[in-house]
């Protein structure tokens, strides 16, 4: 296997994990804390628990993405496609990529995890709440780019 192809089957892996993990936590995990805390029950221990699990497979899932991407875009001289509009799966891959890194690396250690924290004891249904719908944009938005990236790759 040459080592093009091989940044392809990591970059793919890594989105799989990545994104796939984003839509276990927005579809099934988010939901279930949401109906625990209408209960009466505390989600935000679980939640916090559970999701710092989650962010470290998603932190090397992103470095394994950015890092086989860049390799990709490279090797191939692909650089003067992000000046065309037809490549615009490329702008969006980068952007997606972006957010959850800052949000990951820098957003959710030095700021997010203390807002949570206090929003949760304050208002536990509205924080998880914003939470969910903050997760159902960044998951549709990495569909869409996903489905972009695909059909853009193969002629689409």
């Amino acid at each position: 296997m040459d080592d093009f192809v091989l940044a392809r089957v990591v970059h793919v892996l890594g989105v799989v994990l990545w994104i796939g993990g984003v839509a276990f936590v927005t579809t099934t995990l988010l939901p279930a804390l949401r109906r625990l805390q209408r209960d009466g029950e505390d989600a935000a221990p679980m939640f916090e628990r559970l999701e710092g699990r989650f962010a470290w497979q998603a932190r090397i899932s992103t470095v394994l993405t950015g890092g086989s991407g860049l390799y990709m875009v490279h090797v191939l001289d692909a650089w003067e496609r992000f000046s065309d509009p037809g490549y615009w799966w490329l702008h969006a891959m980068s952007a997606i990529w972006v957010i959850f890194t800052l949000m990951l690396f820098l957003l959710e250690p030095l700021v997010l995890h203390k807002w949570f924290a206090q929003a949760i004891r304050r208002r536990p249904d509205s924080a998880l709440a914003l939470i969910h719908r903050l997760h159902w944009v960044l998951l549709l938005a990495s569909l869409i780019t996903v489905a972009g990236a695909v059909a853009g790759v193969h002629g689409g």
